[in-house]
């Protein structure tokens, strides 16, 4: 079991021209996959442009759902959550400064598009059974990486190429973990 904090908004992207349907979809699928994997998640979306005077929070079955209040980000919510709570959670952001926030704090950040592949696994897992998971037309595209010969393209760094540094390893520890 892991605790999971994602950034809503940086998961679903601006590509979308119902942007409250393309929450749901992934507010479902994450439901989901917290049934599967019986991970605990918290998402957090942006409520500062049209949200409430103050954050809103509801939790369904191992979800829980939070958009900010009215004049905050949801980066602002997530490093508040970070600071103030002292479970390991696995950040998935493709932000700069929250994945840098998580990792200084000794926390596993994961790319949004690391985690997609692995929600995407989870649930063509299930798909053949009865009530499993469905994948949409073009949802095969996270499906192209390879786990077993790590997948993603090498990090150019310092140091000794063989060894990982403590960032990567705290990264695969998590993906390992989803």
């Amino acid at each position: 079991m892991a605790y999971i904090l994602i950034d809503g908004y940086n998961m679903i992207g601006i590509a979308h021209g119902d942007l409250e349907k393309a929450r749901n979809e992934l507010i479902e699928k994450l439901l989901k996959y917290s049934e599967i994997k019986k991970h605990h998640i918290t998402i957090v979306f942006d409520g500062w442009k049209n949200g409430q005077a103050h954050e809103t929070r509801t939790t369904t079955r191992g979800l829980t759902v939070i958009y900010s209040r009215l004049g905050e980000k949801a980066d602002l919510t997530i490093r508040r959550i970070l600071s103030s709570s002292t479970k390991p959670w696995i950040v998935v952001s493709t932000d700069r400064e929250v994945s840098g926030y998580a990792a200084g704090r000794d926390l596993a950040a994961v790319r949004s598009d690391e985690f997609e592949y692995k929600l995407y696994s989870a649930l063509k897992d299930t798909r053949d059974d009865p009530g499993g998971g469905e994948l949409r037309n073009g949802d095969e595209k996270y499906l192209k990486y390879d786990d077993d010969e790590g997948g993603y393209p090498p990090v150019r760094r310092r140091g000794n190429p063989r060894k990982p540094s403590r960032r990567q390893k705290k990264k695969l520890q998590a993906l390992k973990k989803l």
